[in-house]
C-alpha cells in the first residue's frame, strides 16, 4: 500500500530528532570522543544508509571471490535472526539457526576459502578471529556502515537504484538509518539493482545527486542483479514453468517481478525478512501444489528451508534462484579500483 504523504509529513519532526541524534553520535566519533578501535586485520565495510534490501549479500560474495584469491580473508556479520549470541565461528555444525541466514549462505559457498563468523560486537569478533586465525589479513564486514566502534580501511556504500538515499529521510518518515550526509564517509558508492539499460544521462544525474553528499572524488559504480539458472533443492539445475513464489527478504518485489516475466506464477507467499521457517510453513507451501508446479525461493530462504523440506521428503518440489551482482562494462574499472585500494592500503 502506498504511503500517504500526510503520514510522512506527520513523522518528519521525529525524523529530524532521530537524524540529530545520529549526527551527534557521528560527531563524537569524528572528534575521537567516542573511540574507534584498530583491529589486526585490514577492514572493508559493505553497508548502506537505507534499512534493508540494498543488495549487500551479492556484493560481499563478489568481494570474497575476488579478494580471497590474493589475501587470507574472513567475513564477519552480526548474525541477525540467529538463536545464539556472542562470537560464533561457522563450522561443519553451523546452520541458519546458529549463525543467521546470510552468514550461513556465505559459509555454504566460501567455507573452504574464507573464515565466516558472527558477533554483535565487531571489534570483539575481529579480535577473536585474529586469536584463532592470525594469518587472516582481510576482514569483510557485512552491514557495518554505522558500526563505527571499529576502524575501517575501505567503506563501500550501497545505494538502491529504486530507493536512492538522496531522496529519502531518516526513520520514521523514511528508511534512512542516519541523515544523507553520512554518505560522506564512503570511499566508493555502488548503485545496485539498476535496470539493464541505463542511459549515460541518467547515470550522470545519479552521480551528481550522490556527489552532493560524498566527497567529489568518490567513484560511483553501477550494477545490475543477475539471476542465475534455477537450482533444485536436491542439487543441480532445473527447468521451471509453473512456480509458486515464497520469499522472506526485505524487498521481494524485484525477485517476484523477475519470476513473473519468465514463468507462470500460480501463487505468491511473502514472509517477513529473516523469517524463521517452521514445518507448518512448509506444509502450507506444498498444500494443494500441483505436480507441474515448484515452490521457488531466494537462496537466502533456501538455506533455512532446505533442512525442513528434506526432512519432509519434498525437496524435489522446491527450487531457488541464485543471484549475483553484475557490473557489466564497468567490471574492469571496479576490479581495478578494489585491487588498487588493497595494494595501497594492505
Amino acid at each position: 500500500m502506498k504511503e500517504l504523504p500526510w503520514i510522512k509529513n506527520a513523522f518528519l519532526p521525529l525524523s529530524w530528532i532521530y537524524g540529530a541524534i545520529t549526527d551527534v553520535r557521528n560527531f563524537l566519533f569524528d572528534k575521537g570522543i567516542l573511540h574507534s578501535e584498530k583491529v589486526p586485520q585490514k577492514v572493508v565495510v559493505v553497508g548502506n544508509l537505507t534499512v534493508g534490501g540494498t543488495g549487500k549479500t551479492p556484493v560481499i560474495e563478489y568481494l570474497t571471490r575476488l579478494l580471497s584469491k590474493q589475501i587470507p580473508t574472513a567475513i564477519l556479520s552480526r548474525g541477525y535472526g540467529r538463536q545464539t549470541s556472542g562470537f560464533v565461528e561457522a563450522d561443519g555444525n553451523a546452520s541458519a539457526t546458529t549463525i543467521g541466514d546470510e552468514p550461513f549462505q556465505f559459509y555454504t559457498k566460501f567455507g573452504q576459502r574464507a573464515i565466516v563468523a558472527v558477533c554483535e560486537k565487531r571489534v570483539e569478533g575481529a579480535l577473536k578471529i585474529h586469536e584463532r586465525h592470525p594469518h587472516v589479513e582481510l576482514l569483510l564486514l557485512d552491514d557495518a556502515f554505522q558500526h563505527r566502534a571499529i576502524l575501517r580501511d575501505i567503506n563501500i556504500l550501497l545505494n538502491d537504484y529504486n530507493r536512492p538515499f538522496y531522496q529519502d529521510y531518516p526513520f520514521p518518515a523514511g528508511r534512512l538509518r542516519e541523515r544523507r550526509h553520512g554518505a560522506g564517509r564512503a570511499d566508493a558508492v555502488i548503485v545496485t539493482k539498476c535496470p539493464a539499460m541505463l542511459t549515460v544521462l541518467e547515470k550522470e544525474n545519479i552521480i551528481e545527486n550522490i556527489h552532493r553528499y560524498t566527497r567529489a572524488a568518490v567513484p560511483v559504480f553501477f550494477a545490475t542483479t543477475r539471476y542465475d539458472v534455477p537450482q533444485s533443492y536436491e542439487g543441480g539445475p532445473i527447468e521451471l514453468k509453473n512456480v509458486k513464489i515464497a520469499a522472506g527478504i526485505a524487498n521481494p518485489q524485484p525477485f517476484a517481478a523477475y519470476l513473473t516475466t519468465r514463468f507462470s506464477v500460480t501463487d505468491q507467499k511473502v514472509f517477513p525478512d529473516h523469517h524463521n521457517y517452521t514445518p507448518s510453513d512448509v506444509e502450507d507451501l506444498i498444500k494443494n501444489l500441483k505436480n507441474d508446479t515448484f515452490v521457488v525461493t531466494t537462496e537466502k530462504d533456501m538455506v533455512k528451508l532446505k533442512p525442513l523440506v528434506v526432512s519432509k521428503g519434498c525437496a524435489a518440489r522446491f527450487a531457488y534462484v541464485p543471484v549475483s551482482v553484475d557490473f557489466g562494462d564497468a567490471e574492469g574499472a571496479f576490479k581495478q579500483w578494489v585491487t588498487s585500494q588493497t595494494d595501497n592500503r594492505f
